[in-house]
């Protein structure tokens, strides 16, 4: 059994709130950096926004419809995938405020 003082316990919690913090921001930056602005999802809209003129141009009004009906689906995608990574940075972030928080403490 390992016996650690409170002041190596504090600084062990830390360093893994520290750890725990770096990797939450990598993540969160990877995903707004990749996810976010992906070739499938710009491959997808492009042809979405096709598909649109192509219905107005033959006045198809239900092909108008799902096109635009698509393009709010991508719009929603876009803004979940940036909300997850803004939480996971923010999340690293009070990770990071939380370990110098106690490294203060000490």
């Amino acid at each position: 059994m390992i016996s650690l003082g409170v002041d190596q316990f504090i600084l062990a919690m830390a360093a893994v709130m520290m750890i725990l913090g770096v990797i939450s921001m990598a993540a969160g930056i990877l995903v707004l950096v990749f996810r976010v602005s992906s070739k499938d999802v710009q491959k997808l809209a492009d042809q979405t926004v096709r598909l649109a003129q192509k219905g107005i141009a033959e006045e198809v009004s239900g092909l108008v419809g799902n096109a635009s009906a698509l393009l709010d689906a991508l719009n929603q995608l876009v803004r979940t995938t940036t909300g997850v990574g803004v939480f996971l940075v923010i999340v690293g972030f009070f990770l990071f405020a939380g370990s110098f928080y106690l490294i203060q403490q000490l």
